[in-house]
């Protein structure tokens, strides 16, 4: 199965070009948009080419989600303790946008590789932002610190007003998450996949994954959650995190992979209806070469023109 990078390619794309034509004046402004509807915007003016204005959109909030001045919780730390002197945090940002940056080209590492992996980092702003109050929930755990909401559900944005749940522990994180899908098909392919996914966990060689679990109702852990997030037509999945699934560097993909499960799930259920469209297609091809093939010869009865005809004699030997 694929996984999805934690960074936005074009993003970084984007930075390399401009990065590698420093020296050049070349005005940019680019708007794109990424999945569960994160939105970029970059601009370069030509007054200062070394100066790069990023611009970041979040998915709607549900009503269960508290953002703190348009960001999630701890999103301004998390900014600072991975970009340091790089960025500069403009404020307010952007009209339409929760975030912008404002980077210093020259202040980047002058080593390549150093230089790369610094670009590939701004370029990840996404899990930075959306996955910082989640960093600090399992960093805690990692720690064995008792934070002040154990045993308290907790709401992460994912998806325009759409949310997934924590429920923070003393020796475990449990993460739940409501699978909706607006289309019939989707919804069977996913509820199939979920099933599957689960029983896939429990092989021999997956041992030391967190423990996962499907269920069509709501499970325990989200008593007390509004209404709207117990209603889910592809069911609930529910994990189970360890502090050694959070060690070291483990915890930057236990990040990612908890921020965008809904979004791998989709992919992977939109890759699989194509499958069977174009299974479905070449079966129909075969089919209608079959039938063509299977279709009689046309044998023209027609006479042709300089064929010979003949009349009959009656008994009187007068042609008939």
């Amino acid at each position: 199965m694929i996984l999805l990078q934690s960074h936005s390619r074009f993003l970084l794309q984007t930075l390399l070009n401009r990065v590698q034509n420093l020296e050049k004046a070349v005005e940019v402004d680019y708007n794109w948009v990424e999945f569960d509807d994160v939105r970029y915007h970059v601009q370069v003016s030509m007054k200062n080419p070394h100066l790069f204005l990023l611009s970041v959109s979040l998915p709607i909030p549900s009503a269960d989600t508290v953002f703190c001045g348009g960001l999630p919780s701890g999103a301004i730390e998390a900014i600072k303790a991975a970009y340091g002197v790089l960025v500069q945090i403009l404020d307010p940002p952007r009209d339409g946008f929760n975030l912008t940056l404002k980077l210093n080209l020259s202040k980047l590492p002058h080593d390549e590789d150093n230089r790369h992996t610094t670009l590939v980092k701004v370029a990840s702003i996404r899990e930075v932002v959306l996955g910082a109050p989640l960093r600090v929930i399992l960093k805690q755990l990692g720690s064995r610190i008792i934070g002040s909401d154990v045993n308290r559900l907790v709401a992460l944005v994912h998806r325009p007003k759409e949310s997934f749940f924590l429920v923070p522990q003393a020796e475990k994180v449990i993460v739940v998450y409501p699978m909706r899908f607006k289309d019939s098909i989707d919804i069977a392919l996913a509820t199939s996949f979920l099933q599957e996914f689960v029983e896939a966990r429990r092989s021999s060689g997956l041992n030391s994954a967190p423990p996962c679990s499907w269920s069509p109702s709501p499970p325990q852990e989200l008593k007390g959650a509004p209404n709207d997030a117990l209603s889910a037509n592809a069911g609930f999945v529910t994990f189970v995190i360890f502090p050694r699934h959070v060690e070291g560097k483990k915890i930057d993909r236990v990040i990612w992979s908890l921020s965008t499960f809904h979004a791998y799930v989709s992919y992977h259920v939109k890759c699989s209806e194509g499958f069977m469209h174009t299974r479905m297609r070449r079966r129909v091809e075969s089919l209608i070469q079959a039938l063509d093939r299977a279709k009689p010869d046309v044998i023209d009865t027609g006479k042709k023109a300089n064929s010979r005809s003949f009349k009959r004699l009656d008994s009187d030997g007068n042609a008939g």
